[in-house]
């Protein structure tokens, strides 16, 4: 598909269907002219301007009637990641509604992480908790994603299938919990394009070669069923319905079916006034027709976790062929293909408050408040907590209810104990029992659709380390494991204090004064010399008798100046506590850098690599000149590991702003050098030095840059934006 050119008039068309306010069209208005002047200078990869990427995530918005503050978010989306705009700016604009919908949506700085799948996990759970909020925010993602795989063809083939797969493991799935079949049925099939071409076209030969003779036989079917509905005067509105090539293609390899073999290929909906309709259509085509059995489903009674409703019947129809019928509301054909959004559609003159709608949401759809529930499970580890949205929410198939009637969603093979901890927790650690529709049954019992669970409590009861064998959502499993963590981490710091009575009392029996050896730089030092990382790590040993007392009292008083105190002969180990004045000095180096446990010394910044505030760093000891930091990756220190020492930033630095050199290749054209500065402006930076020259070839260019920054993160939005600057080819960081 073309990067298709859309105008904003279009664009408005749709949204003055349904807004009508002359101040929220105003705001939109006004959006969409902030955002062309940011994005202005830029260019989409397929060589459009930029601007059309944002409208048309307004038009989706717009279609799936949305308010206006979703609308201006969606096209301000990309301006505080790509165009500098500050926090400030933006709110004193926009308000502090839109911010926070942008910002949600806003990529976290990829230079803090080990590697892009730590990165992408990080991102996802910030939209994923920020959704939990607001469910806004992942609409406005959903329709940004939607059109990036719109116009993934400009993306170089590895490119294309690392951004297919991830949106088949996230963006379609959530679509799907969100009921919004119409952007996930399109997402699935884009991917599958992308993933498996060779599939994609086989599958899509064959819906193709059985086009004409299908469609006939629906038409057929149709016209059967029109005179049914006619002669009882029922209202109806009745179509044929075309199965998306991936859902054909996972029949096919989940539950090893031919092409031939999928019964729903035929496909008939019908759609009319009430519910009470519903089954009265559905009484007279069984009265008719021959249903397969085992292939009725009513999802009017008990919907679907993302509010889908609709009945399903398989019927031998004509000359013996097999129909799938979907019978069904207008309403419901709504949330069908829209599902939260039609649902909680933006009703201009309506009391509209985004926090009572997202609390409707939540009671709708009960997994909701799961993603920021299950946030609090992985603390800082974004893949863990990505591992637990995929399998507990994005894979659960196995609808349970309480007593009171509220529905869980789990894992296949789950049990009462997932019940219960998806419950509470407290429910989970104090589970003494339970009864599934009404009858005992153990613990490691497996849940099916359907099953009342009832958990029976006892408040004195304790979870067991074999119920991480039984349970089978990593919600549960993580519930446990936190707890016996809990436990033992209560039994080390109750050893580690009668570990540290043990040491100050040894200390005393020799005569030794304990506040001039209990000093926790002492005893740090004395922990690394064990191979150990706390203090409590370091008491605890003694308390085990890991660590003999007698080998850590004679380290602890036998330190003095030398490399057994501190790694470096030039530097004395001091037997007191820092005072005030000492921390206050070891706090605030010239360049915002200190060497940790050592007062004073000569700092500097290594020139060949300009460290700034967010890399890695290490020093290197100098032969007169002190300690030069570098960053860890610099190829200049890689060969001299026994003079590096560690050093840190500071976290109260008063340097504002640190060199970086970048080295920028790219075609050469007229007014590049200028778009360049522009867009180092707009990202907030400094700039010392500039020089761009022609390539011998005459073709390309490269242009030098020494820009001033104050972190990594500015460096890393200017860097991103500076490779959207049109012709621009690659941004690199330099080592001189």
């Amino acid at each position: 598909m073309e990067d298709k050119l859309i105008t904003f008039e279009e664009v408005m068309d749709e949204v003055k269907a349904y807004i009508k306010k002359e101040e929220n069209l105003k705001l939109i208005q006004d959006a969409y002219e902030f955002a062309e002047e940011k994005h202005r200078p830029q260019k989409r990869k397929s060589g459009a301007p930029y601007v059309v990427h944002v409208l048309h995530v307004a038009k989706i918005l717009a279609d799936l009637r949305t308010g206006p503050s979703t609308i201006a978010a969606g096209l301000l989306h990309d301006v505080i990641e790509d165009c500098g705009v500050t926090k400030e700016e933006f709110i004193e604009r926009f308000g502090q509604e839109v911010y926070i919908l942008v910002e949600a949506v806003t990529k976290i700085g990829s230079l803090k992480f080990s590697d892009e799948e730590e990165y992408l996990a990080s991102n996802h759970r910030k939209i994923f908790i920020a959704m939990a909020n607001d469910v806004r925010v992942i609409l406005i993602k959903l329709a940004d994603r939607l059109h990036n795989m719109r116009t993934l063809q400009f993306m170089k083939p590895e490119k294309q299938k690392k951004i297919a797969q991830e949106t088949l493991d996230v963006y379609a799935p959530i679509a799907h919990r969100l009921g919004i079949s119409e952007i996930k049925n399109e997402l699935e099939d884009l991917s599958f394009h992308y993933l498996n071409p060779e599939k994609y076209y086989e599958i899509a030969k064959l819906v193709e070669n059985r086009k004409s003779e299908r469609d006939e036989q629906v038409q057929e079917m149709i016209r059967e069923f029109s005179s049914i509905l006619e002669e009882h005067n029922l209202p109806f509105r009745m179509f044929g319905r075309s199965k998306h090539l991936y859902s054909i293609y996972k029949k096919m390899v989940n539950k090893n079916k031919r092409f031939e073999e999928i019964l729903d290929l035929l496909a008939i909906r019908i759609v009319t006034n009430t519910e009470v309709g519903c089954y009265e259509i559905l009484g007279y085509i069984h009265a008719k027709y021959t249903p397969i059995p085992g292939r009725f489903k009513d999802y009017i009674a008990m919907p679907k976790m993302n509010m889908y409703q609709s009945l399903h019947t398989t019927i031998v129809g004509i000359e013996g062929n097999i129909f799938e019928v979907q019978i069904r509301t207008e309403m419901m054909d709504d949330i069908a293909e829209r599902g939260v959004a039609a649902h909680w559609r933006y009703k201009e003159n309506s009391n509209y408050v985004p926090n009572q709608q997202q609390k409707e949401i939540e009671e709708q759809l009960h997994f909701f408040k799961d993603f920021q529930l299950m946030s609090e499970d992985v603390n800082e580890d974004a893949k863990s907590f990505m591992n637990l949205i995929s399998k507990d929410i994005f894979e659960a198939n196995v609808y349970v209810m309480s007593p009171k009637g509220k529905v869980i969603a789990l894992p296949s093979g789950s049990t009462p104990l997932d019940f219960a901890y998806r419950i509470h927790t407290e429910v989970g650690h104090q589970t003494i029992g339970a009864t599934v529709n009404g009858v005992l049954v153990p613990l490691n019992t497996q849940l099916k659709t359907g099953d009342v669970v009832n958990i029976k409590t006892n408040k004195n009861s304790k979870p067991s380390e074999d119920w991480l064998k039984i349970v089978k959502s990593n919600h549960a499993k993580n519930k446990i494991r936190s707890y016996f963590q809990r436990i033992k981490q209560e039994e080390k710091e109750e050893g580690a204090e009668k570990g540290k009575k043990m040491l100050e009392d040894e200390l005393r029996k020799r005569g030794y004064e304990t506040k001039d050896y209990m000093v926790n730089r002492h005893l740090e030092n004395l922990a690394g010399q064990f191979k150990m990382h706390t203090l409590t790590d370091l008491y605890y040993a003694i308390f085990v008798k890991a660590l003999p007392l007698q080998n850590a009292i004679e380290k602890l008083t036998h330190q003095k100046a030398g490399a057994g105190e501190t790694g470096s002969k030039d530097i004395e180990f001091k037997t007191h506590a820092p005072t005030k004045k000492e921390l206050k000095e070891q706090s605030s180096s010239k360049y915002g850098v200190h060497v940790p446990g050592i007062d004073s010394i000569v700092i500097s910044l290594a020139p060949c690599c300009s460290p700034v505030p967010g890399d890695d760093i290490v020093g290197y000891i100098t032969k007169g000149q002190g300690v030069k930091v570098h960053r860890k990756d610099c190829p200049n220190v890689q060969d001299l590991k026994e003079r590096l020492i560690d050093v840190e930033w500071e976290d109260n630095r008063t340097v504002k702003n640190y060199p970086v050199h970048l080295v920028i290749h790219s075609t050469d054209r007229n007014f590049l050098l200028s778009d360049i500065v522009t867009v180092s402006s707009q990202s907030k930076v400094g700039m010392q030095h500039v020089d761009s020259k022609v390539n011998e070839d005459g073709i390309h260019a490269t242009t030098k840059l020494t820009v001033l920054v104050q972190n990594l993160d500015q460096l890393q939005n200017l860097m991103t934006n500076l490779k959207k600057v049109t012709s621009v080819n690659s941004v690199e960081r330099v080592i001189l």
